[in-house]
C-alpha cells in the first residue's frame, strides 16, 4: 500500500499518514465525480453559490484552528494567523462576478432568429493545490468550477494533508453533495494514468515546473485541457524617483515573508544606482530585526521552510553564488539548524550566470544589482525563463505602465508585490505555464463556449 506523509518542518516529526487510493478506487472516485455533475449543474447557479459561501463561512469559524495546523504543517508564524482573509475574498469575489462572466453573449434575438453563446461547465475538474497558501490557493479553482456547475476533486499537496481534509468536511456539512467535491490521496503515477485515461475534463495545476511538464505529458493526445501555475523568479525594480522606505519595506516583506515560500515572492531586486548604496542598507537592518525559530512561538517572524530538502536548495543557490563572488550580508542566526530553519539571506555582488539569479528559489533569499536605467532593468527583468508578476517602485505612473509593456509577465504592478487580486487575471509566462485563474477569465477556463443559432422562419 502506497502511504502519503506529511513530516512537520518544526521538529521533523511526523505529522500525518494517509493511504494512497489505487488506480481502480480513484476510477471509481472519478467516476462517481463525473455521474453527479449533471445534477450539480441543473440546480440553479444561486443554489450553488450560496453552498459555497456556506462553506467558506465554515472555514473561516475554524480560522484558530487553521493557524495552528499550518505552522505545524508548513512551518509559517502563528503570529501571522491563518489564510482565511484571502480565502474569503477570493471565493467571495468570485461569487459576486458569477453571474456576469457567465452571463449569455446575445448576438441577435428577433422574430427571425436567436443567436448566442453560452457557457457550459466542463464537467469534472481535478485541482491539485501546493503547500505554500494551501486554503486560498485551492479555492482559487474550487469556487468557481463548483459555481460555475463543474464538480471537483481535490489532491492537495503531501505537505498540507489536513488541509484537503477539512475543505471537504467544510463543503459538505454545508450541503455540497460529497460526490460533487471531493478530496482524494492520489500518488503521481495514479493521477497521470487518470489524466492519461481522460479521467477528467479539466486539470488545473500549482507547483513546479517539473509537476507541470508531467501533467502536460500525461494529457497529451487526450485535449483535455491543463492549466498550470509553476515557479517563478519574479523581480522588483527601484527607479530613481521611488519612495525608499516603502521600496524596502514591501519588496523585502515580499522575499521573505512565508520563508520566502510564496509564488509571487520577489526573488531578485534592481535598483537605480542612485538609491542602490542606502536600499542595500536599510534592506540589511530590516532583515536583521526578524527572528527566525519555531514558528508557534508568538516572538517568532520567520519559521522553518517547509522541509528540509527544500532548505537545502536555497542552500546550495547561496554557498554557490558566494564562491562565485557575491556576498552575504546577514550573519547567521542562532536558530539556523543547518536544517528547515534557514537564516534568511541578502546577497549582493549578484549576477545572471549565478544560479541564485536564474533558478526559482522559493526560499528566505534575494539577490540585488544596482542599474544605470530603465533599459539596463528591463533587460535584466525579462533575463529569465519564468515569467509571473514583476514590480515596479516609482512616482511616475506613464513609466510604470511603459516598463510593464516591455515585461515578459503575467502581472505588472506598481509599488506593490506579492499579491492577488482575484479581479484581475492570475497568470504567467514562459515556464510560469499557461492558463488563467479568477477574475472572469477565470470562469471562461473552467466552462466551454457552446453556440445556438436558432432559425425561427
Amino acid at each position: 500500500m502506497t502511504t502519503i506523509t506529511c513530516i512537520s518542518p518544526i521538529d521533523g516529526s511526523v505529522l500525518a499518514t494517509r493511504a494512497a487510493m489505487s488506480l481502480d478506487a480513484a476510477r471509481a472516485a472519478a467516476a462517481k465525480g463525473r455521474a453527479a455533475q449533471a445534477a450539480w449543474a441543473a440546480r440553479p447557479r444561486a443554489e450553488r453559490t450560496a453552498l459555497v459561501l456556506k462553506a467558506v463561512d465554515i472555514i473561516g469559524s475554524q480560522n484558530d484552528r487553521m493557524t495552528r495546523e499550518l505552522a505545524g504543517q508548513m512551518g509559517r508564524p502563528t503570529r501571522y494567523g491563518g489564510e482565511f482573509g484571502g480565502f474569503a475574498e477570493r471565493a467571495r469575489y468570485m461569487a459576486e462576478i458569477a453571474d456576469s462572466a457567465l452571463a449569455d453573449m446575445v448576438i441577435e434575438d428577433s422574430d427571425a432568429s436567436t443567436r448566442k453563446i453560452v457557457r457550459e461547465a466542463r464537467g469534472l475538474v481535478l485541482v491539485v493545490a501546493p503547500w505554500n497558501y494551501p486554503y486560498m490557493t485551492a479555492i482559487n479553482t474550487i469556487a468557481p468550477a463548483l459555481i460555475a456547475g463543474n464538480t471537483v476533486m481535490l489532491k492537495h499537496a503531501s505537505q498540507t494533508l489536513l488541509v484537503g481534509e477539512h475543505l471537504a468536511e467544510a463543503f459538505h456539512a454545508a450541503g455540497v453533495p460529497e460526490d460533487v467535491f471531493q478530496n482524494v490521496f492520489l500518488s503521481h503515477d495514479v493521477t497521470s494514468s487518470l489524466i492519461a485515461e481522460r479521467g477528467f475534463d479539466f486539470v488545473n495545476f500549482t507547483g513546479s515546473v517539473g509537476g507541470g511538464q508531467a501533467m502536460e505529458r500525461a494529457a497529451a493526445g487526450t485535449f483535455t485541457p491543463v492549466a498550470t501555475e509553476l515557479g517563478g523568479k519574479d523581480p522588483g525594480y527601484v527607479r530613481a524617483d521611488a519612495n525608499l522606505d516603502a521600496a524596502v519595506e514591501t519588496l523585502i516583506d515580499g522575499a521573505m515573508f512565508n520563508a520566502g515560500q510564496c509564488c509571487c515572492g520577489i526573488e531578485r531586486i534592481y535598483v537605480h544606482e542612485s538609491l542602490y548604496d542606502a536600499f542595500v542598507e536599510k534592506s540589511v537592518a530590516l532583515v536583521n530585526t526578524y527572528k527566525l525559530g519555531n514558528p508557534t512561538e508568538a516572538g517568532t517572524t520567520i519559521g522553518p521552510m517547509a522541509h528540509v530538502r527544500f532548505a537545502a536548495t536555497v542552500r546550495a543557490q547561496i554557498d554557490a553564488a558566494l564562491a562565485a563572488g557575491a556576498t552575504a550580508h546577514i550573519a547567521k542566526m542562532p536558530a539556523d539548524d543547518g536544517g528547515a530553519y534557514l537564516t534568511p539571506q541578502i546577497l549582493t555582488g549578484v549576477t545572471h550566470e549565478m544560479e541564485v539569479m536564474r533558478e526559482e528559489s522559493f526560499g528566505p533569499v534575494v539577490g540585488i544589482m544596482p542599474v544605470k536605467d530603465d533599459a539596463e532593468a528591463v533587460a535584466l527583468m525579462n533575463d529569465s525563463h519564468y515569467g509571473l508578476t514583476a514590480a515596479i517602485w516609482t512616482a511616475d505612473v506613464a513609466a510604470a505602465e511603459a516598463i510593464g509593456a516591455q515585461l515578459q509577465t503575467g502581472t505588472v504592478f506598481m509599488n506593490r508585490c506579492d499579491y492577488l487580486d482575484p479581479a484581475l487575471c492570475w497568470s504567467g509566462c514562459k515556464d510560469t505555464g499557461s492558463g488563467g485563474g479568477l477574475s472572469p477569465i477565470g470562469y471562461h477556463n473552467l466552462t466551454r463556449p457552446k453556440s445556438y443559432h436558432l432559425k425561427k422562419a
